[in-house]
């Protein structure tokens, strides 16, 4: 897929309002979890993202990437939004004690920073986002990597 540009961080909120939106549609119709993997270095705009994702279901409060407490839930109506910020995961085997299976039940979208620190243990990305620096612009690529993963991507066009 060609890169998507985004120039500012009002780009990167609109982006992650964009993709939340379809994830809405795509739950209205489905009864299964959407996983979506955040890919970048530090300051790439992963929680940025997540920020206007968040915001676009209805989330009225700050957004801050959960470094230390791993998973921040947020409940809606019918569904959950669970933020996941793996980069301080010393084990992996820590998220197997902290019942991170059911993090990934039906009716629920998984958003998750650094997901290679878990690698075998997270169920396999819808959608991968990855971003990455361009001068002072972020670049966006996505990547969908089951039917549901690419019903999403699609819709976004």
């Amino acid at each position: 897929m060609k890169p998507i540009i985004l120039a500012n961080e009002q780009e990167t909120i609109l982006f992650g309002k964009q993709l939340a939106e379809q994830c809405l549609n795509y739950l209205s119709n489905h009864n299964s979890a959407i996983v979506i993997y955040l890919i970048g270095d530090l300051g790439a705009g992963k929680t940025t993202f997540s920020r206007g994702f968040l915001q676009q279901l209805g989330h009225k409060g700050n957004v801050k990437s959960p470094t230390y407490t791993l998973v921040e839930p947020y409940h809606f109506n019918d569904f959950s939004v669970y933020h996941f910020d793996l980069y301080r995961l010393a084990d992996p085997e820590e998220l197997e004690f902290m019942g991170i299976r059911e993090y990934f039940s039906s009716r629920s979208i998984c958003l998750i920073e650094w997901p290679k620190q878990a690698q075998g243990i997270l169920p396999i990305a819808d959608i991968e986002i990855h971003l990455s620096y361009l001068a002072l612009e972020r670049s966006v690529c996505l990547q969908a990597n089951t039917k549901t993963g690419q019903s999403i991507i699609n819709l976004l066009h």
